[in-house]
């Protein structure tokens, strides 16, 4: 079952670039003290999260943050190095932390995995996005396949501001 509101975002091990390099960090260390948001894209560099998710994100940022998002984060199941040139290419700069799930740990551990296999990628993430603070879930959307609806920047917007 996937994660649900209310629910303790699990202990995991990710990756992020600082600029010392490739450094592991833990869901503790990523979300305990802050209000976050993080957005889970199937892939760096697919059509949908190049050309609308991540792009979206990037330009609500600074709108995020007066909403009271403290930390904003994309994760994927890529290598971290492929993060980091695909935000270097969308000029994400500081604005959104990019977090590796290299072997899919969190991402089977929330129960939002998807199998991408026939098209030789492996398994991925699906597509959503949830609202934590200090590790606790208080709002997620989970798009069908294909889509960016239910995870967009404008729906945690609205998650935020309180509006259906």
């Amino acid at each position: 079952m996937p994660i649900q509101v209310g629910d303790q975002i699990p202990e995991t091990t990710l990756r992020v670039m600082t600029p010392a390099g490739d450094h592991p960090i833990t869901t503790t260390e990523l979300f305990s003290g802050y209000r976050c948001a993080l957005f889970a894209v199937p892939g760096a560099f697919t059509p949908a999260c190049s050309g609308v998710h991540l792009p979206g994100f990037i330009h609500k940022a600074e709108q995020l943050r007066a909403a009271g998002i403290e930390r904003l984060l994309c994760l994927a199941v890529n290598d971290i190095f492929v993060l980091s040139a695909w935000a270097d290419i969308h000029a994400v700069d500081n604005r959104i932390m990019m977090v590796s799930d290299g072997n899919g740990d969190l991402t089977r551990a929330v129960g939002l995995e998807s199998d991408a296999t026939g098209s030789q990628m492996g398994v991925r993430s699906r597509r959503y996005a949830m609202i934590v603070d200090n590790g606790r879930v208080e709002w997620i959307g989970v798009d069908k396949p294909r889509q960016v609806v239910e995870s967009s920047a404008d729906a945690v917007l609205k998650a935020l501001q309180g509006r259906p």
